[in-house]
């Protein structure tokens, strides 16, 4: 849940000499009419062409207008940006996020740096800054996520053995030189659309089969229906717990009925609108598994894949690919048009990749979720 629907996380290199930068914290601009927002945009611009350098697409780009909700929401999401300055232009970004429990010492880092301003110590300034900061908050487990683009020669592994990252790319040795150790590779996938009709149809009516009499498919739009927003907030606090994290060994992200309303009014003010597919239990009338679409409005934009999961007591029932066809069907019907959808999975994740390759996804790139632990202080 964490990094994902607000933009990648990456950290940059620096290419060319440049020492006149200025580095200060962000104030995120409530409203597009805010003293601070033409630096918001410009961060999303900045956020588009990192991403869109590292996958080699731009299926991925984000407006300010559908970022901004991410970041007002400090009750439950606490994060921080600063922003490195070149003659009063923004040229990069940190990201500083942690999670509302004041005990738990994960903080959640990333910088972006533009290409033209590569290589004159602004990544490096702008990774300080906020390792200061974890330090500050006696936090000890540093979490980044970094887009690894496909280079030739000798790769480095993840320790679990799914997945590897070119050993030469300037972000792994960037990270790899600040002690950070990669723990996973997350595989970027891309289905062209419109989507084979037989082909979800067969995976669909097999995947109902196999679920049986006692799981329902229900749909919505808008807000959680408020029957179902306790329920919902199980598998969303599962998401922290249940899907696969190799040596991250992030911690449980608690949601509550109140955190998913709070949430979804904040990205009410979004353009874009979230599709969702949930089984319903009938035997105990629960929700136990959901997967959600988030819909740009416009046609020509690419779809992204949000969360999916399955309550691990109720897997084995094809759980997974019931929703996802049926999501899909959803969209066709809610938004036709729009060509692609994209979606990222851990490659350990054998399961969901089996699904999503079964529908047609196919590669688009991978990033690396790195750690680094800090020694507590005697």
């Amino acid at each position: 849940m964490r990094g994902r629907p607000h933009g990648l996380v990456l950290f940059g290199l620096l290419w060319r000499s440049m020492s006149d930068f200025s580095i200060d914290e962000l104030v995120i601009p409530a409203t597009p009419h805010a003293p601070s927002w033409p630096d918001f945009v410009a961060v999303a611009a900045l956020r588009n062409l990192v991403e869109a350098e590292g996958f080699g697409t731009n299926a991925l780009n984000y407006s300010a207008a559908e970022l901004l909700p991410g970041w007002l929401n400090p009750k439950y999401d606490p994060k921080r940006m600063f922003v490195a300055r070149v003659e009063g232009t923004v040229v990069a970004r940190a990201t500083y996020e942690t999670l509302l429990d004041a005990n738990d010492d994960h903080a959640w880092l990333g910088v972006q740096v533009l290409p033209a301003w590569r290589r004159c110590g602004i990544g490096t300034a702008l990774a300080d800054r906020v390792e200061h900061l974890v330090g500050t908050e006696n936090r000890h487990e540093l979490i980044v996520y970094t887009v690894s683009a496909d280079t030739p020669g000798e790769r480095l592994t993840a320790p679990i053995g799914f997945g590897s990252v070119p050993q030469d790319n300037a972000e792994v040795r960037f990270l790899l030189a600040r002690g950070y150790r990669l723990e996973q590779v997350e595989r970027g996938s891309r289905l062209a659309l419109p989507a084979d009709e037989g082909v979800i149809r067969r995976f669909q009516a097999d995947a109902a089969a196999h679920a049986g009499g006692d799981y329902t498919v229900h749909y919505w739009s808008a807000g959680t229906p408020p029957r179902w927003r306790d329920d919902l907030a199980v598998p969303y606090t599962r998401m922290s717990t249940d899907a696969p994290t190799a040596g991250l060994t992030e911690p449980e992200d608690v949601w509550t009925a109140d955190r998913l309303v709070d949430e979804e009014t904040s990205r009410g003010s979004s353009p874009r609108r979230m599709l969702t597919a949930a089984a319903l239990h009938e035997p105990s009338g629960h929700l136990v598994a959901f997967t959600q679409l988030s819909v740009p409005a416009e046609r020509e934009r690419s779809v992204s894949q949000e969360d999916t999961l399955v309550l691990r007591e109720h897997r084995g029932h094809r759980l997974g690919m019931l929703l996802k066809t049926a999501n899909l069907e959803y969209l066709a019907q809610e938004s036709p048009g729009h060509p692609s959808v994209t979606t990222f999975n851990a490659e350990e994740n054998r399961h969901m990749l089996v699904v999503n390759e079964a529908l047609g996804f196919v590669p688009m790139g991978y990033e690396g979720a790195w750690k680094r632990v800090v020694p507590a202080e005697k």
